[in-house]
């Protein structure tokens, strides 16, 4: 298993006050990484500090709001500079509002997309740029089913997460000389904060758990080792790629 290990890797994952960025977070810090944690408020962060440092791997703690392009160089230069280095981003942070089309204004529009797609841009731009000067490194980007299927009321998040897609193959393909990999991870049915409003409407989740094949929503650790296997030497020659973890539901449709 050693392929796997990250032992001696530095990380940043965005977004990991809770729910998934939380959970992938704690997962790179079993697998043996040193992990910067980050979110709007050094604060929310606590519950994530203490169980990585329970794990004894070092948790840094990062403001970092990914809709403020010079918080997140500061902030991505802060958490190198924490770590003594940067091999692994997960650009996890994101957020998500359910609204008719026809209702979406401007200010919600701008606040999904520059979220979820502006700020998974630039978070990516601010570690390649510290990665490029070492051996080179590995990012991972947070898409979704939303990213192959249209899903009513979320608009704005389909399309910012569509584009992640688009964003994560040029990527891959621009950084490859720089020894970056690139690939994303397409989270399916998963029960946390940011999709709660869905789960509480029971027609709906009855109506969707039918639709996958496994019979069951995702649990936060499904997720934890194919993070682990894009960040590792494991997939060294895997790049561009959008791996879904969705137990089967777009190879049902």
């Amino acid at each position: 298993m050693k392929p796997f290990d990250l032992a001696g890797k530095k990380a940043l994952v965005t977004g990991a006050s809770r729910g998934i960025g939380a959970a992938l977070a704690v997962g790179l810090a079993e697998a043996g990484a040193d992990v910067a944690i980050a979110a709007r408020t050094a604060a929310a962060l606590e519950p994530t500090r203490q169980r990585i440092d329970g794990l004894g791997r070092h948790a840094a703690p990062i403001a970092m709001d990914v809709r403020d392009i010079d918080a997140i160089r500061d902030g991505t230069a802060l958490a190198a500079s924490l770590l003594g280095g940067l091999d692994i981003l997960v650009a996890n942070a994101g957020i998500e509002d359910i609204r008719p089309s026809l209702e979406v204004d401007e200010a919600l529009w701008d606040r999904i997309v520059d979220t979820n797609l502006k700020g998974a841009f630039f978070t990516c731009q601010a570690a390649a740029r510290i990665m490029a000067q070492g051996q080179g490194g590995a990012i991972v980007t947070l898409c979704s089913l939303t990213s192959e299927k249209g899903v009513p009321t979320a608009v704005p998040y389909g399309s910012a997460k569509t584009g992640l897609v688009g964003m994560t193959r040029a990527l891959a393909a621009e950084w490859a000389a720089q020894n970056i990999r690139v690939n994303g991870l397409g989270p399916g049915y998963f029960r946390t904060d940011l999709t709660e409003i869905f789960y509480q409407n029971q027609d709906w989740a009855d109506r969707m758990q039918s639709k996958i094949p496994l019979r069951r929503f995702g649990q936060l650790d499904d997720l934890v080792g194919p993070t682990i296997f894009l960040a590792s030497d494991a997939a060294r020659y895997i790049t561009g790629q959008v791996l879904y973890v969705d137990g089967g539901t777009l190879a049902a449709l």
